[in-house]
């Protein structure tokens, strides 16, 4: 999904934890996504967020990360979450985690790129994979 904003247009995607954690670290790999797009993610997402910057920063910084994402999180529908819960059964060998279930699943129903670097989506169709 594009959007147009100032008259250019830019690309939406819903980023995971993985990938608002390596932004927020200054993983030079992460910024343009963040920086020239517009970046979504959701309360669950942001919840992780919050912990690890408390866990391995501050809890300054980690007010500063959730108050500078909060507007961009999104509502998961129940049906969404339905649906990553049966994908993450259909997937449980690659253990992923209930977060990144839920978003995943809800960037296939919003059409937008799943933004991560974690592993297990290396090569899932609708990921941008970035390290």
């Amino acid at each position: 999904m594009k959007c147009v904003m100032g008259g250019s247009e830019m690309q939406i995607f819903l980023a995971d934890s993985y990938a608002i954690v390596e932004y927020f670290k200054g993983n030079a790999n992460y910024k343009k996504y963040f920086e020239k797009n517009k970046i979504i993610t959701t309360k669950f997402n942001l919840m992780e967020v919050y912990y690890s910057a408390l866990v391995n920063s501050t809890k300054d910084n980690a007010n500063k990360y959730y108050d500078s994402l909060v507007y961009q999180c999104i509502q998961v529908p129940d049906q969404v979450v339905k649906e990553a819960l049966q994908f993450r059964y259909e997937n449980r060998k690659q253990k992923l985690s209930y977060v990144d279930a839920i978003g995943y699943q809800l960037s296939l129903e919003l059409e937008v790129k799943f933004l991560t670097g974690d592993k297990e989506f290396e090569k899932m169709q609708n990921v941008e994979f970035v390290k």
